[in-house]
């Protein structure tokens, strides 16, 4: 019939229905309780009439609950088959409600004069479970992994096709063959006794072997051979898997390479450094010889970048990374450590401290000349100079980390003495460094708890009247006493705290505009406040400004804004546009520290300048250094050309004051006058002054 699902195996045990036709028709309950099958024999209904022992306990039921019960209770496809079949496979939900994989055979007979079904039920979960580990080992068989099996000697008698793909072999071309054929007689015979060992003695072994494909190509596999023994517990079979792991061997390397060697340099990077530094200190111990670190900083190299592009930087440190390795000795090290930073690690000098710093100073200086030589960077010939620190070590009196410190902290003294020079490590260095940390935390207190206080210089006009002041930052610690500007200004600067201060500055600033501007004798004095590179250059700088203005209610006409050249250089056309946006409003700005810097004068004449301030170390000596006195006139000449007003700071002497004016400059400032003071001080010069 086409709807039933017919088996595809047959039993010996099975009950005949045909054979035993007549016996069941006369209802011979002692042949039907005697049979192995789960027999059952239902009414037209589908209700259980009668049952024997082994369909019970199949189900779970006793044979008084199983009489009645219909068929649908236990196997719900039954009213959905055709309720005249032969041979059918379903499942029986059981008493404790487990479900169990059933072959039933079915016919229709005349029982007593009605019709009855007679049903045989075969429990048949556990060839079905080995059908289906059937089907699981021929997947497994073929699988990604290579498979071959081998008879106890050795000679293979299946493969599967993940064997022939990574081997190249077809199945019949090593059918009755050994293992062999695949070696690449690479190993060694020790790595096979080796091998045989652990598969005698554990049963089984895995690891890394080169094997030969067909066409000769070496590969590596990862091999796992196990045993296989009979019911007698004798060797039968052995069973290899493996998997071509070349690419991922590769891949290995590749990862350990660049987690050790910088991508572009191709040089070792800081990780491996340290490691062969560690190594290089185990072994000056031992032979108590010397060894050094040369840490190596390009100088300028932001402008390359920002110039002429990262990939003309790139090809700048490649170049680098070349000239070094050629400067060394087969046993030192090069590496990259970050940015354009490079160490030279040297080992095995001398055991004396003078005789292994000359040599290292002569070797630095060769390194310092070489790279100094210009780069062909494609279209473009650059020129590009270097700072190195030099720190020499011995054994284990500092470790790795601590030597890269010193050799950083001697590179910056490099840098801070004028570049393209070398510096060893001096411990006085560290402790400028430590003082230096100790007084960065104290400025971040000093922020928090409002140390800080201004002070006013004053700025006089030809008649010597008080137009305005310089504001000035003054540092009281509670107990460290005065700290100079000196010292704290550039710690701020490269911090970022500059940024907290300079704010502070110019709201107090403006605070006391607002105090003043209600004032008679205070009214017209215009304030200067000193604006770092860092402050200004903040995305909301011109909106800080204007808030604090629309704040403190001040004229914008007595805030004076003061910008150094190097200010103006870094970023002209941003300078120009927050000058223009501030100037707007009626906010005056001066370039303070003029003649120190190189401003273009294409670019003096496009900002809107208010005041030229002449620097201190010009005025100091232009009553006795025709130079000084020809810079500074010039610089007056130019002022009044634009149309801005001069101010020259630092005068001490009348006889500066006279000179200046009688070249033009009307505006003066310095210790002639007044020192900067505190505000209540200023306010009683002023009164001094107009009285």
């Amino acid at each position: 019939m086409e709807n039933m699902k017919r088996s595809r195996h047959s039993s010996p045990e099975r009950l005949d229905f045909t054979r035993h036709s007549d016996e069941i028709a006369k209802n011979n309950l002692t042949f039907l309780h005697n049979v192995g099958d789960g027999l059952h024999i239902l009414n037209v209904e589908g209700n259980v009439i009668e049952a024997n022992d082994s369909f019970c306990k199949m189900l779970g039921y006793t044979r008084d609950e199983i009489i009645g019960m219909n068929v649908a209770q236990w196997d719900a496809g039954y009213h959905e088959r055709q309720q005249v079949y032969l041979l059918i496979e379903t499942q029986y939900r059981c008493k404790n409600g487990a479900l169990l994989d059933i072959e039933v055979s079915s016919l229709v007979l005349e029982r007593d004069g009605a019709r009855v079904i007679f049903n045989a039920s075969r429990n048949i979960s556990q060839r079905k479970w080995s059908e289906q580990q059937l089907r699981i080992a021929a997947i497994a068989f073929e699988s990604q992994e290579g498979i071959m099996v081998t008879n106890a000697d050795l000679h293979i008698i299946c493969v599967n096709s993940a064997f022939s793909r990574i081997t190249g072999y077809a199945e019949h071309e090593v059918i009755g063959h050994k293992p062999h054929v695949l070696s690449s007689n690479l190993q060694k015979v020790s790595f096979y006794e080796a091998m045989w060992c652990s598969i005698k003695s554990n049963g089984s072994w895995q690891g890394e072997i080169w094997n030969q494909r067909k066409s000769g190509e070496l590969y590596l596999e990862y091999l796992t051979i196990t045993v296989v023994n009979d019911q007698y517990d004798e060797i039968s079979n052995y069973v290899g898997t493996f998997l071509d792991v070349t690419l991922t061997k590769e891949a290995v390397d590749k990862i350990e390479r660049l987690a050790h060697y910088d991508s572009l340099t191709e040089l070792p990077n800081r990780l491996l450094l340290q490691d062969r530094l560690k190594l290089a200190l185990a072994v000056s111990q031992r032979n108590d010889r010397l060894g050094a670190l040369i840490l190596i900083d390009m100088d300028n190299f932001k402008i390359l970048n920002d110039t002429l592009g990262h990939d003309r930087g790139d090809l700048l440190l490649q170049q680098v990374a070349q000239r070094l390795l050629l400067c060394v000795r087969e046993t030192d090290t090069v590496a990259r450590i970050g940015g354009d930073e490079f160490v030279i690690m040297l080992e095995g000098l001398c055991d004396h401290v003078t005789e292994a710093a000359a040599f290292v100073e002569s070797m630095a200086n060769k390194v310092l000349a070489v790279l100094s030589q210009y780069y062909q960077l494609s279209v473009h010939d650059y020129y590009c100079t270097s700072s190195m620190g030099v720190t020499l070590f011995k054994g284990h009196e500092q470790t790795a980390d601590e030597l890269l410190k010193q050799a950083d902290i001697a590179m910056y003294q490099a840098k801070t003495s004028g570049r393209n020079t070398l510096r060893f490590f001096d411990p006085q260095m560290q402790t400028t460094i430590n003082k230096r940390v100790a007084l960065e935390k104290e400025l971040r207190v000093a922020i928090t708890e409002k140390q800080f206080m201004l002070y006013y210089q004053a700025q006089l006009d030809d008649s010597e009247y008080i137009v305005g002041a310089e504001v000035l930052i003054r540092w009281q610690h509670p107990k460290l006493g005065f700290i100079s500007p000196v010292d704290f200004i550039p710690l701020a600067e490269e911090t970022g705290l500059i940024l907290q201060i300079g704010l502070w500055v110019l709201e107090t600033a403006c605070q006391q505009l607002k105090l003043w501007q209600g004032r008679e004798l205070t009214a017209h004095l215009q304030l200067a406040v000193n604006v770092s590179s860092r402050q200004f250059y903040q995305a909301d700088f011109v909106e800080q400004v204007l808030q604090l203005v629309s704040t403190y209610q001040i004229n914008p006409e007595r805030l004076k804004l003061e910008l150094t050249e190097s200010l103006v250089l870094d970023d002209v056309e941003d300078t120009i546009a927050k000058m223009h946006a501030l100037r707007a409003m009626g906010i005056h700005f001066a370039m303070d520290d003029f003649g120190t810097g190189y401003s273009s004068l294409s670019n003096l004449k496009r900002l809107p300048l208010n005041q030229l301030k002449i620097d201190q170390s010009f005025v100091r000596d232009i009553t006795s250094d025709t130079d000084d006195a020809v810079i500074v006139q010039t610089i007056i000449a130019m002022a009044n050309k634009l149309g801005m007003e001069v101010i020259a700071e630092g005068v001490e002497t009348q006889a500066q004051r006279l000179f200046l004016k009688n070249n033009g400059c009307l505006l003066f400032q310095g210790y002639l006058f007044s020192k900067p003071i505190p505000v209540d001080q200023f306010e009683l010069l002023l009164k001094v002054i107009e009285t």
